[in-house]
């Protein structure tokens, strides 16, 4: 007999992809930050003025968001609750960054709330 799949597993599957691909996207944005690429808006003012610890802060977003999709790909409960901290950290990033990037900043910010909803309403079934 097939096994029948479970209630919002695309969510989860969705949920996981997306923290990786925002995951690595914030490691990439983290470098160009920290070496200084010509990437960024130099006449916007941030909320951190420096670019080089935004790139910090960013690279280590980007890693914990990592971490955080492999361990929902695996079932495991860590990856859900990281999930959302980080999916919620970087929201609050995108809001922060509007001035420079506005259409990109809310369309990261749409995806993280997305991603939310997918790991709050669905992630604990995966894990139990």
């Amino acid at each position: 007999m097939a096994s029948v799949q479970q209630r919002g597993s695309g969510w989860v599957t969705f949920a996981g992809i997306m923290v990786a691909i925002v995951g690595v996207l914030n490691v990439i944005y983290g470098i160009a930050a920290i070496d200084k690429a010509s990437f960024f808006v130099e006449e916007q003012r941030f909320i951190i003025s420096n670019l080089q610890t935004w790139g910090w802060v960013t690279l280590i977003l980007g890693v914990i968001q990592l971490f955080a999709a492999a361990s929902i790909w695996r079932g495991g409960i860590f990856g859900p609750i990281v999930g959302i901290f980080g999916a919620s950290l970087s929201a609050i990033a995108a809001l922060l960054s509007i001035p420079g990037y506005p259409f990109w900043s809310l369309a990261i910010f749409a995806v993280d709330v997305l991603i939310i909803y997918g790991l709050v309403a669905h992630g604990g079934e995966q894990a139990a």
